[in-house]
């Protein structure tokens, strides 16, 4: 028997197993879906594109047809190892406005405001370009500036400068606002996973025990009370019992989905799949959040991009040798150097919009590979837009009772029609700054849109044809005190015990940048809660395990 299970190992499972398994007289078990983290295109910045691909670190998960997308399906990736998504992303550390968290404060969340969270942030930072007022040194996570920027990010601030905007050399400081390059979780020019930063030096420690390959099925219920963790390995039904806590940190998709299979949910969802119900949560699977994303694209004159051409062919051989040996060159690259947080319009508080500048041509989340679908093969560059504070709300649900199925992702996208007015407003910022004379010498044929956008509405066509998500789902499981909150703030599930959910589904509403920096703080802040109650003298559970439920009976996918 464990003190504390944690249902997944992604940038918040791996932040708690070593942060309560700290103690050597508290027993912990992490337990994870994928592999291990052994692939050498994780350790590889550029390997994003495999993992991309690759269908044992990848869920590769799919949305339902998206009414607001012309009908379209899209592809969600999430990372399947240790690291979750961290392990797969593109390295961007941004934690979002201090006016975010000010707001999750406000709606009623105790200890949530900017000023609580700023040092939680910096302890689990270490920040290369130095310790300061906003950032820390000496944490796990670390944050490196870019080695080997590709010259084109230059041009793009050049010409981010020339259409108005200021520039910006800490997204994370003092202010948000302006362009600049991002800061990465590198480190020696390697990809420095959630993973890499706080599961890997702690891996040998006698009182945790990882589980790689479990998928879990069910959570065990003692009436009210979570008591353990049913789970799949090798085909198998296996189960780990935890005499304190049961947190679940599956991220925005896997959490609710498991809370569901477990019979705590909406009710009528499900009864629509023969789960008996274990505790009425009617906001389990809403409050659905996800950046919208869509890019304009151009074909770039020169070989100077991260594109492969008979052009540079011979000096890729260089590029790989530069890396392999110092660590430097175009194979460090996250392929989002540049990027920012600028307004649609002047009078708003805080930036809505994003940029993610990338060096290259992409087409579909970077699977399409060949030159006709404009991905890598070839030079060009992209400018991603992205409205930061959506409007429109999904939901996460069941498409069956079998817990090796997906669950069904519903977004909503541009279901409210203030989203689309403001990517609109992102499109014309984006075209502006593509159309300065900075990138005269650069600019070939366009992309995608491939024809002059001349009205709104042309525009409007263009996003809900080429949108795609920019990887950033949250709020499935909200925190708060409403009837549709499923956590408190302290991140126990409403009207059960024993069990919390720390991830990114407990955001409320989503914060203004990438989620990835944001889910670390949660989990730090979950662990001190969570050591909290143990050192408040919360009794633990001694008892046998629970018996089976019908739950527990539905059939096993092969």
């Amino acid at each position: 028997m464990y003190d504390y299970i944690i249902v997944g190992a992604g940038s918040a499972g791996c932040v708690l197993a070593n942060r309560l398994s700290a103690d050597p007289a508290v027993q912990v078990c992490l337990l994870e879906a994928g592999p291990r983290d052994s692939s050498p295109f994780i350790r590889l910045p550029i390997g994003i594109l495999f993992l991309m691909m690759s269908k044992t670190l990848n869920w590769r998960y799919y949305t339902e047809p998206q009414a607001g997308l012309y009908g379209r399906r899209l592809f969600w990736p999430r990372g399947k190892t240790l690291g979750g998504s961290s392990s797969s992303n593109a390295m961007v550390y941004t934690r979002g406005h201090r006016g975010d968290y000010d707001h999750w404060a406000a709606l009623g969340n105790r200890g949530w405001s900017y000023a609580d969270l700023l040092p939680v942030f910096k302890r689990a930072q270490h920040h290369e370009p130095g310790a300061d007022d906003f950032h820390g040194g000496g944490g796990p996570l670390n944050v490196s500036a870019q080695r080997s920027p590709n010259a084109l990010t230059q041009v793009f601030l050049d010409a981010g400068k020339a259409a108005g905007y200021a520039l910006n050399d800490d997204f994370n400081g003092p202010s948000q606002e302006g362009l600049g390059r991002y800061h990465l979780t590198q480190k020696n020019g390697e990809r420095w996973s959630v993973a890499r930063a706080y599961l890997h030096p702690v891996r040998k420690r006698p009182n945790l025990t990882v589980v790689t390959g479990a998928h879990a099925s069910r959570i065990l219920m003692e009436g009210k009370h979570a008591r353990g963790v049913a789970y799949l390995k090798n085909g198998k039904a296996q189960q780990a019992l935890a005499s304190r806590e049961v947190i679940l940190s599956g991220g925005a998709i896997n959490s609710p989905q498991l809370l569901m299979l477990s019979g705590i949910g909406p009710q009528d969802e499900l009864a629509r799949h023969r789960i008996p119900l274990l505790h009425h949560l009617p906001g389990v699977g809403q409050n659905l959040q996800d950046h919208l994303d869509v890019m304009l694209v151009q074909k770039c004159t020169q070989p100077v991009s991260l594109g492969i051409s008979w052009r540079n062919l011979l000096a890729q051989a260089g590029h790989l040798l530069n890396y392999l040996l110092r660590r430097q060159g175009p194979f460090t690259t996250n392929s989002a150097e540049g990027g920012g947080f600028v307004k649609s319009r002047p009078e708003l508080a805080a930036p809505d919009l994003q940029f993610h500048f990338t060096p290259a041509t992409l087409d579909g989340h970077g699977r399409n590979l060949g030159y006709a679908r404009s991905t890598m093969l070839g030079h060009g560059y992209a400018l991603h837009v992205c409205d930061l504070r959506p409007r429109s709300r999904g939901r996460i649900g069941l498409h069956s009772a079998d817990p090796l199925a997906h669950a069904l992702i519903e977004p909503n996208y541009l279901s409210h029609p203030d989203d689309l007015d403001n990517m609109v407003r992102g499109v014309k910022a984006a075209r502006a700054i593509l159309a300065q004379p900075a990138f005269d010498p650069y600019r070939g044929a366009a992309i995608h849109p491939g024809a002059p956008l001349q009205s709104d509405d042309e525009i409007r066509d263009f996003v809900r044809r080429q949108a795609e998500t920019i990887y950033h789902p949250v709020g499935s499981c909200k925190m708060g005190h409403d009837a549709m909150a499923v956590v408190d703030d302290t991140l126990a599930v409403h009207g059960l015990q024993g069990l919390r959910v720390a991830d990114a589904s407990i955001m409320p509403t989503l914060v203004g940048g990438n989620t990835n920096a944001p889910t670390v703080a949660i989990a730090e802040k979950a662990a001190d809660m969570i050591l909290a109650a143990r050192t408040a003298g919360v009794a633990a559970w001694t008892g046998a395990a629970p018996a089976p439920s019908p739950a527990a009976s539905a059939p096993a996918a092969t």
